[in-house]
């Protein structure tokens, strides 16, 4: 629906896109150098007595050793920065200066520098800075904290409401650290090894293509045979069965998913390893014995001349595969081997299956067996240079560059899969009503329920439960991260925003910004449900004129020019101007925030109990922000007659946002889509056209024959 060729809006919306184009030229034209990080802090973490210096190395990772007066070497100080391009959720380097001593424990940590939007939805620096030093300690080649700390026996606890950049920082820490002790790894240490590091994700068939899966299937008859017995049904599986390495990553993650996989590596020393066997069919691989015994008794590696049992305490069930294309699995097991039992990853080895039988016998049990031998892509046979004159401290650590090292997002996903498919019910619930709209309106009661129902499961559970408040903290991010090198994992770490601003870009071409400031905004909702009560207890609306209202517009978008332009050269000075939206105080902390910030948003909420959604109309700067390629829409769903406008104002009146223009014109950049209007239009007791047509269609009652009513006599 266009406009009235002399509305304020039309003039203005060609400027705004003007302004937007030309300041996304100059961020553009921005590129800001990175220049070298101090490693000076790195001194704090070791003792004054020693007299620590730093010597800066020039090979890379860049870093430097930590010596003592007496020439020993004390530790590494690096940069996340500078070793593993640590970057936050904002799209901007996290750069924590940290130092790692030769055994792998990190000696100290402190974060100089970052612009994470966590800083506006209240959380303090020293929160986070807390959470950095509390790696003091942290063992890097295990994951666990030394010793010392082992009554606490896991890592610092993640900064609350921040749990994506704590998981980043620590990442960030860990993956750096690595880096630096693989530096100094002599190359006399290296040989065939196995690659721990390499993050590939596989599906089942291509790992069996591979050889990194193999299989061993077992028919009835053929378990028959073994076993001198007759069957009845000699084709059927008896055993499927399957065996895997699931050491290095990319076999590990892909078969039971990375926050298993992870949470198991954890537990295990930095040269153990985890096998993975799974089957299908009649046989158990595992039985009910070792439930009472303690021991598996059908299941044994051979490796050499040596023999491998696997205790109840070595097993971890798993339920389900996370690789794309598993077959339907019977059981699942997990399996710790030590590096004490004399197990070699890189070498031959086998699984031997015991099958019992139901009855005793005087001959021992058959035993089958499957053969394994890692594929050669997880072997590293190259030695790792070492900085000349250094050694590595580590004896027998062989770390090997983590090349693909990545998807932290993924354990994320997984962490809130069920948070992940109620949001996904909820937009196909909304996209089913967008669509038949016109089904959904025609029944007035069902819509008015529909309507206050969506509101309140976007209060609730987008909002209050699953923080899943957009921004427009969230625009700048996204175009900033244009600027530092575009990465969608960065997008990624937050399921919940990245599907909604998935789903708000597609409804955005065919139903324009309304969509999710109608029905999708929790604080949108607070507001228009409060603006509902309060008409049901008779608080008065003020009408604020038409040509007033249409000036006020121009406010949100001004201030969201004026938040992108202050980013450009201070994106931390434009989160805190972000503070005129007071999401973060009413949705994500649920008002525990300084009373400035409370008193703000209170205010906000009591406006809008006499101007329904007060912020939205004339503050958002986030519905400002989507406003302006919401033009590009390409359908027109919303319909009128002639007489909107000309005739009748009933809709322009109980507009929910005044979107409508006296003269009957949707304006699409402030409509809300709340589908009020076509409630209105299938109202046949509200409609003026629908009341004249209905009018016309009334049959008349037939024409007096006489004033007096009497008929009329023939003469």
């Amino acid at each position: 629906m266009r406009w009235l060729r002399g509305s304020c809006g039309g003039r203005g919306s060609s400027a705004r896109v003007a302004a937007v184009m030309l300041t996304a030229a100059v961020a553009l034209a921005i590129a800001p150098a990175a220049a070298q990080s101090d490693l000076s802090p790195a001194l704090q973490f070791f003792s004054a007595a020693d007299a620590p210096s730093l010597e800066l190395l020039s090979s890379e990772p860049r870093h430097a050793v930590v010596h003592s007066a007496q020439g020993e070497v004390l530790g590494y100080a690096f940069s996340t920065r500078e070793v593993s391009g640590s970057v936050g959720y904002s799209g901007r380097p996290i750069d924590i200066v940290a130092a790692v001593t030769p055994q792998g424990i990190v000696a100290g940590a402190v974060i100089v520098a970052h612009e994470e939007p966590i800083l506006v939805i209240g959380i303090p620096r020293e929160a986070v800075a807390a959470y950095v030093a509390n790696f003091k300690g942290f063992d890097v080649l295990q994951g666990s904290l030394q010793a010392a700390r082992s009554a606490v026996g896991r890592g610092p606890q993640a900064v609350a409401g921040a749990s994506v950049t704590s998981a980043v920082i620590r990442d960030a820490i860990v993956r750096s650290a690595r880096a630096v002790l693989r530096a100094h790894t002599s190359p006399q240490e290296a040989k065939v090894r196995l690659d721990r590091e390499t993050l590939r994700r596989a599906s089942w068939p291509a790992l069996v293509a591979e050889g990194s899966l193999r299989r061993l299937t077992i028919s009835r008859g053929d378990a028959a045979r073994l076993l001198d017995r007759t069957d009845q049904q000699p084709e059927q599986i008896y055993i499927d069965l399957w065996l895997a390495l699931a050491t290095p990553p990319a076999i590990g993650e892909s078969l039971v998913g990375q926050r298993i996989y992870e949470s198991e590596l954890s537990k295990l020393g930095p040269d153990d390893d985890l096998l993975f066997i799974a089957a299908s069919g009649l046989y158990s691989f595992k039985g009910t014995e070792w439930r009472k015994s303690g021991t598996f008794e059908r299941i044994e590696i051979i490796q050499g001349n040596k023999t491998i049992r696997f205790h109840a305490d070595d097993h971890v069930r798993i339920d389900a595969t996370a690789t794309p294309g598993a077959p339907e699995l019977r059981e699942i097991g997990l399996f710790h081997i030590a590096k004490s039992t004399g197990f070699e990853a890189t070498a031959p080895f086998r699984l031997d299956l015991t099958l019992l039988r139901d009855t005793p016998a005087v001959t021992p049990p058959p035993v089958v067996s499957l053969d394994y031998r890692i594929p050669e892509r997880y072997l590293i046979s190259q030695p790792i240079a070492a900085t000349p004159g250094r050694e590595t401290g580590l004896p027998g650590q062989e770390l090997q560059e983590p090349a693909a090292r990545a998807p932290l997002w993924q354990d994320i996903w997984w962490a809130r899969r069920f948070e992940i498919a109620g949001l996904t019910l909820m937009l196909g619930a909304l996209s089913a009503m967008l669509i038949f709209q016109n089904a959904v309106v025609a029944n007035g009661l069902l819509y008015q329920r529909l309507r206050v129902g969506f509101l309140v499961l976007t209060l609730v559970f987008l909002g209050l439960i699953a923080n899943a408040q957009l921004s427009v903290v969230n625009v700048i991010t996204f175009l900033h991260a244009f600027l530092s090198g575009f990465r969608w994992e960065l997008f990624l770490l937050d399921p919940m925003v990245f599907i909604l601003w998935s789903f708000v870009a597609v409804s955005m071409l065919f139903w324009g910004r309304g969509v999710f400031c109608g029905w999708l905004c929790p604080f949108g909702a607070l507001q228009e449900l409060l603006n509902k009560l309060a008409r049901r207890f008779g608080v008065r609306q003020i009408a604020i004129p038409f040509g007033l209202h249409e000036r006020l517009w121009m406010i949100k978008y001004v201030l969201f020019l004026g938040i992108l332009a202050v980013s450009l050269s201070s994106i931390i000075a434009a989160f805190g101007l972000a503070e005129v939206e007071p999401f973060k105080t009413s949705i994500t902390m649920k008002f525990m925030r300084d009373w400035p910030f409370v008193v703000y948003a209170l205010v906000l909420l009591a406006a809008g109990l006499f101007v329904e959604r007060f912020f939205c109309r004339y503050l958002c700067p986030l519905g400002g922000a989507l406003a302006i390629p919401a033009r590009m829409r390409m359908f027109e769903w919303l319909k009128r007659y002639r007489e909107c406008g000309s005739e009748c104002q009933i809709c322009a009146v109980n507009c929910t946002v005044q979107a409508i223009h006296p003269l009957g014109q949707i304006n699409p950049n402030e409509c809300i889509y709340c589908l009020q209007c076509q409630a209105n239009y299938f109202d046949g007791s509200v409609c003026l056209h629908l009341k004249k047509r209905a009018e016309r269609r009334r049959p008349r009652a037939p024409a007096a024959a006489s004033a007096s009513g009497a008929p009329l006599q023939g003469g």
